[in-house]
């Protein structure tokens, strides 16, 4: 996520940081709102899109910010190095007791 240059992607990490603390806000805002639970848990049209929908938009959200942390503190995954396939060949005449 780093520039080649060095950078630290610390616009992005501000900016999904506001708005994952904006989802949690709203969240914690609305937790014993019955209106909100209502409209949630419709079963009629596209109203039980709602919930995933809302999911997606957290994960989207507290995702990159979770992401581009990482990338601020300067911690990286390991890179993965595939290992090479080593085939055996079978000598047909050994081990052929018919």
């Amino acid at each position: 996520m780093a520039t080649a240059t060095g950078t630290k992607p610390w616009g992005k990490f501000a900016l999904f940081g506001v708005a994952s603390a904006i989802c949690y806000g709203w969240l914690f805002l609305h937790l014993n709102d019955k209106e909100m639970m209502v409209l949630f848990t419709r079963k009629e049209g596209l109203f039980p899109l709602l919930p995933v929908i809302a999911a997606f938009v957290f994960s989207l959200f507290h995702g990159n910010f979770t992401g581009y942390f990482w990338d601020v503190v300067g911690i990286q995954a390991k890179a993965h190095k595939p290992q090479p396939v080593v085939e055996e060949i079978i000598d047909e005449a050994e081990g052929s007791e018919d």
